[in-house]
């Protein structure tokens, strides 16, 4: 079976400027697809661009096998799309704007649409002009998810959500993952990325710089180091992939990517009186690629 996303150097320009360059990515039926990166870097412009919203300058991008310009009619029955983003008509309800999106599908939404609202504890009978930006992002969360749809892509999905409010929607991400739905995870807040994603990419530039599984990126990329001496100050060990290096007193910190028994050879050399290893918080990985002079490969 093919991939539900799949792009081959896709490619967008808006004139002589960059938006994306041969971004490939290829995304499983079931798997939770990070996209991650700062304003800027071309996250909504890739998606916009797989949703046929712009079109491409070049190359190729596939959604259910099938072509996402020309096949956009098709693809959007069973996609469900929440911008980074939501505006809506002012003068509605919720309620009646959720029928209006709902009229588009070939199915009853009514009970999804009941279980989502009481979900997100959002009332329908208000208009959205009186809403505050967190209710006006769940009125968006819903018309995403209202027809089940079996791929879900989100653009900055928990701006104006309360931490609360956020967990809620975790958890529906996930029900509706269990539900078999694929989703397309698209946010500059790595720990949302880090909670709920099986897969990421990292883009820089307009380019992908690196894709990889979550627990990889963490577990087999850098480790976080910092040790202590008895006496004197502390001395960077002599070995390659020390990224970081900082010394606060007695104490040093640095990332390490390497053999961990060189690393404790050389270290071993000073007077040590503590030392601790661990694995990275994500951000910190992930700013070593904003950092590098060096790009991974995608």
């Amino acid at each position: 079976m093919g991939y539900v996303v799949e792009t081959s150097k896709l490619t967008k320009y808006y004139g002589k400027s960059r938006g994306i360059i041969d971004v490939d990515i290829t995304i499983e039926k079931g798997e939770i697809f990070g996209f991650i990166g700062p304003n800027g870097a071309g996250k909504s412009t890739t998606i916009r661009t797989l949703l046929a919203l712009i079109h491409k300058t070049s190359g190729q991008a596939r959604i259910f096998g099938l072509d996402c310009e020309k096949d956009h009619k098709r693809i959007m029955e069973k996609v469900g799309y929440l911008p980074s983003e939501v505006f809506y008509y002012d003068n509605m309800k919720a309620a009646d704007l959720l029928r209006y999106s709902a009229s588009f599908y070939r199915t009853d939404c009514s009970g999804k649409i009941k279980y989502l609202s009481d979900a997100l504890e959002l009332d329908l009978n208000k208009k959205i002009e009186d809403m505050s930006l967190g209710n006006k992002k769940k009125v968006g969360i819903i018309q995403g998810l209202l027809h089940s749809p079996e791929l879900i892509i989100l653009d900055e999905p928990t701006s104006g959500l309360d931490p609360l409010m956020q967990r809620t929607f975790f958890s529906l991400i996930q029900e509706e993952r269990n539900n078999g739905a694929t989703v397309l995870f698209s946010s500059h807040i790595l720990s949302e990325v880090q909670r709920i994603c099986d897969r990421v990419a990292i883009i820089r530039d307009g380019r992908i710089i690196k894709t990889q599984r979550i627990y990889d990126l963490q577990k087999d990329a850098y480790k976080k180091v910092s040790f202590t001496v008895a006496s004197g100050v502390p001395v960077c060990p002599v070995l390659e992939g020390i990224v970081g290096f900082e010394i606060h007193g007695k104490t040093a910190g640095f990332l390490f990517k390497g053999n961990c028994n060189f690393l404790l050879t050389e270290i071993s050399r000073q007077d040590i009186a503590d030392i601790d290893i661990s694995d990275p918080p994500l951000e910190d990985v992930f700013m070593h690629y904003y950092t590098s002079s060096e790009e991974g490969s995608a």
